[in-house]
This record gives C-alpha cells, sequence and structure tokens, in this order.
C-alpha cells in the first residue's frame, strides 16, 4: 500500500539523515545575492572568527527584502548594507535625510550601523559603449531622444523606491521595452544586443570588462549608497564582539579597493573566501587560512541538502494530502474547498511562497522546506480525489454488499483501485519539488540551487551546469523510484 511506502521514506530519513544543527555558530553573517556583498560577508566573517566565536555566513541570501526580514527575526546578526537602500527603499517612508536620522530610525528596531565602509557604491545606467557613441549618449537625459531603447533592469531595480520608477519620472523618460532580469544576466544581454541599457553597480568590474559607458546622473537622481554594516544590538552575550569586528571595517575599503576585489572574484575566478583573506591579510595584518572544498565534496554536500529539502517536505505533504484527498473525496461540497486551497497556493509565485516563510520560520531549512510542502500538496490531493470517485459505483455497491465497514472498504478496496492514480499525483508533486527546491538556496537553505546562483552571478556555465545537471538527474531518479514502486504497490491487475 501507499503508507508503506510513505513509512519506508520516514524510516529512511530518521536512520541516515544528518543532523542540521549549527548550536555552536554564535555570529550568523548575511549577503545579498551578488558578489561584493558576499565578499563584505566573508571579511567580516575572517574578522568575527579572530574575535574567537563560532561564525556562519549565510551567503547569497537574495534581495534587500530577504536580509532585513532575516536581520529583524534573529536569523542574522549582521550584512553589509548601503546608506541609499537604507533611505529609499528599506525605511523610505520615514523622510531619513541624513547618517544620524539614520541610526535613529534603526535604534527603533534594536538595530545599529557603523561608519561607511569607506566607498560609495551608487546605481548608474551603463550602455556598451559602441552603442552610446552610436546614439551621441553621455548622460541619462539623453535617453529622453531615443524613445525605441531597450532597458533591463534587475528585478529589484524595477520596483524599489530609487529605482526605475523614480528613475523615469525623474528625468520623464519614454521607454517602454524594459526587461526585469537576473542583475548579472543583464551584462550578456547587452553583449548579445537585447538589451541596450541596464542598472549597474558603480564598483562593479564588469563595467571595464564588458567596456560600458556610465552615463552621467546630470539631474542627480541617484542618492549617495555609502557601505555600511547592519548588525544587532542587545539580548545575546557576544553582541559587543559583534559591535568590535563590524566597527573594525570603518574607513578602510575605498573604492579602487572594491573594484579590485570584484574583479579578482568575477574576472580572475577566484574564490571570495580567498579575496577577503587577502584583504584581511594586508589592511589588518590577521593571517586566514583557506581549505578548499574539491568538486566531489561539494556535490556531495549540495546533494545531501538537496535530498533533505525535497524528502522533509515531501514525506510531509504525504502524510497530510493523501487524507485531505480523501476527506475531499468522501464530502463533496468540503472536497470543492479543499481543491480550491491547494489550487490557490499552487498559483502563488514560488520565489515569493519562499520568502513569506521567513518572518514565520526564519532563513535556511525550515521555510523552504514548508514552501516545498505547500507545493506538493496539489498534484496529490487533486489525484487522490480522482482516484477514488473515478471508481465504478458497481464495485462499490459489491464491497458495500459484503459487509465491509468503511475504514476497510478503503484499505482493502478503494485505495488500491486508486492506487495508480494516487501514485502518477505522488510522482508529478515529486519531480517539481526536486525543480523548485533549486530556489531554496536564495534564502539559505543550499542544496543545488547554490552552484546555479554562484554561476549565474559570476557567469560560470560550468558551475550553473554543477547544479542544473544534478537536479535533472535527481528528478529522473525520483520518478524511476516512484514507477518502480509501482510494482509491489499496485495489484498486477490494475497496474497502468
Amino acid at each position: 500500500m501507499i503508507v508503506r511506502l510513505i513509512m519506508l521514506i520516514v524510516a529512511g530519513l530518521v536512520i541516515y539523515w544528518p543532523s542540521a544543527s549549527r548550536a555552536g555558530e554564535d555570529i550568523k553573517i548575511g549577503s545579498k545575492a551578488f558578489t561584493e556583498s558576499v565578499i563584505l560577508g566573508e571579511v567580516l566573517a575572517h574578522l568575527a572568527r579572530e574575535t574567537g566565536v563560532g561564525v556562519y555566513h549565510h551567503r547569497q541570501l537574495g534581495g534587500t527584502r530577504v536580509l532585513w526580514d532575516a536581520l529583524l527575526a534573529g536569523e542574522i546578526d549582521v550584512y553589509p548594507e548601503y546608506t541609499g537602500t537604507i533611505t529609499n527603499e528599506i525605511l523610505s517612508g520615514d523622510g531619513l535625510v541624513n547618517e544620524k536620522d539614520i541610526r535613529t530610525a534603526l535604534e527603533k528596531y534594536g538595530l545599529a550601523m557603523t561608519a561607511p565602509i569607506g566607498f560609495n557604491n551608487t546605481y548608474a545606467i551603463g550602455m556598451l559603449e559602441e552603442t552610446a557613441n552610436r546614439l551621441g549618449i553621455t548622460k541619462i537625459s539623453d535617453l529622453r531622444g531615443n524613445p525605441e531603447l531597450s532597458f533591463g533592469f534587475g528585478n529589484e531595480f524595477l520596483d524599489r523606491g530609487d529605482g526605475w520608477p523614480s528613475l523615469r519620472a525623474h528625468y520623464a523618460l519614454p521607454q517602454r521595452k524594459v526587461t526585469g532580469l537576473d542583475h548579472d544576466l543583464a551584462y550578456r544581454g547587452l553583449v548579445s544586443g537585447s538589451i541596450d541599457a541596464m542598472d549597474v553597480y558603480t564598483t562593479d568590474a564588469a563595467i571595464m570588462f564588458y567596456g560600458l559607458r556610465i552615463l552621467e546622473d546630470n539631474l542627480r537622481h541617484f542618492p549617495t549608497y555609502n557601505a555600511v554594516l547592519l548588525y544587532r544590538v542587545g539580548g545575546r552575550e557576544n553582541d559587543v564582539s559583534v559591535a568590535d569586528f563590524a566597527h573594525k571595517l570603518e574607513g578602510r575599503i575605498d573604492e579602487s579597493t572594491m573594484t579590485r576585489m570584484n574583479a579578482r572574484v568575477k574576472l580572475d575566478g577566484y574564490s571570495e573566501t580567498l579575496v577577503a583573506a587577502d584583504f584581511v591579510a594586508d589592511a589588518f595584518n590577521i593571517v586566514v587560512k583557506v581549505d578548499g572544498i574539491s568538486w566531489l565534496a561539494a556535490l556531495w554536500k549540495n546533494t545531501c541538502q538537496h535530498l533533505k529539502l525535497v524528502s522533509i517536505s515531501l514525506t510531509a505533504a504525504l502524510l497530510f494530502a493523501l487524507p485531505l484527498g480523501i476527506v475531499a473525496a468522501r464530502h463533496p461540497k468540503l472536497g470543492q474547498v479543499i481543491l480550491a486551497s491547494v489550487g490557490i497556493i499552487q498559483t502563488v509565485p514560488s520565489l515569493a511562497l519562499f520568502v513569506f516563510m521567513i518572518p514565520l520560520v526564519g532563513i535556511g531549512g525550515p521555510p523552504a522546506m514548508l514552501a516545498l510542502f505547500l507545493y506538493s500538496l496539489l498534484p496529490v490531493v487533486r489525484n487522490t480525489h480522482a482516484g477514488l470517485t473515478g471508481i465504478a459505483p458497481d464495485i462499490l455497491e459489491a464491497a458495500h454488499a459484503l459487509g465491509l465497514p468503511a475504514a476497510a472498504r478503503l484499505r482493502l478496496v478503494e485505495m488500491p483501485m486508486a492506487g495508480g492514480t494516487i501514485l502518477a499525483g505522488i510522482k508529478t508533486s515529486a519531480v517539481i519539488n526536486v525543480g523548485t527546491a533549486t530556489l531554496g538556496a536564495l534564502i539559505g537553505a543550499g542544496g543545488y540551487g547554490q552552484p546555479i546562483l554562484t554561476g549565474i552571478r559570476l557567469d560560470d556555465v560550468g558551475l550553473i551546469l554543477s547544479g542544473a545537471i544534478p537536479a535533472a538527474l535527481l528528478a529522473l531518479l525520483v520518478q524511476g523510484i516512484f514507477e518502480a514502486a509501482e510494482r509491489f504497490i499496485v495489484p498486477k491487475g490494475l497496474r497502468r
């Protein structure tokens, strides 16, 4: 029976699954999903370890809101941010003008901010030098005379208070062909000619690599984006340590230094950990030993994390969805409510659902598992309902005539008859689960999404494939396992 399969999965998890506890890690550092933020996070991690505390760095957690929510929830203790982002995005409704205003506003949240690290990484609009020369464009206001141009902006820039909506209004720009895409992929769009202009960060090494012209912000739209560190205060014994190592970075990294570090990672292929270690050695005379990780070890780690996400969420979904499907089949009116509810959940964009879970259960594996659990419900509930309601009435009447009680009819007749349809739903749910779990890396859950995100950020096809290919193979393996299971679960005469 299907229940036996679920019991086997649960038993496997209990016996073989390693613990994910990080009880010994005292300081949790976060960074956004772009190279500069990850480098700064690694610098912080090296400095923090020198204070003698345990450290864990949640790398490339996604956008601003993910990090801010994680900081408020206590899931991280410190992360790199920019003053322009705080005033125009995070606390945009507070009318903040200067750093003193920012610090006063942060106190209400139990947070503090360091002095600027030393560089201003503001937004800018970039075009290929060749395109800009051909059209005679040197400043943003020149774009008004070229309404046919297409823009490609990072998804966050499209909606943030200091992003595209306010830029368009400030400069009265007429362009309508505006596409949202991953920031690092926009550079490829420029080179391929798919887009004509994009948003850039002024310390990004890719500006020089791709030969971009930075358009003059002649109407002064973009504010100053001084790099700072936001951190939690109060409630922990090691808060003094957080402040101590965070404030060490004040004024220590100028714009040219940050650009060089970005270039070493994005253009020269060095790891963020090594680049950060070299900086710490030069700036603070602290020698950090960096142990590399082999490709095979990284694959094994990502596989274990991905299997954990899929196995736990899918098992929980089966234990929950099968009874829901049975109830839906037994009670038609209630069944319509159940099917509609799980159907609505399926329509919520996957990334949005992952982020929605952060205030509830934090970052990392738990919110990813909860989101994957919700996404796994619909195929199983729907197919259980369809399988049970599709049984011929005369078969049910015969079972009733034999005097079988309701529970026995369900166990001996209905579930075996509907087994093939139910398993088809479970198989669909499992395959979708494997693919969707790659998004868990955006909220710190790891898995195969980790190398995919890193590969996109570094424009490294090999890294992308090192996550995408195992994910595809795992999906095929899961499908094969359930097809093989059908031979043991579904009676021979009822198999498809």
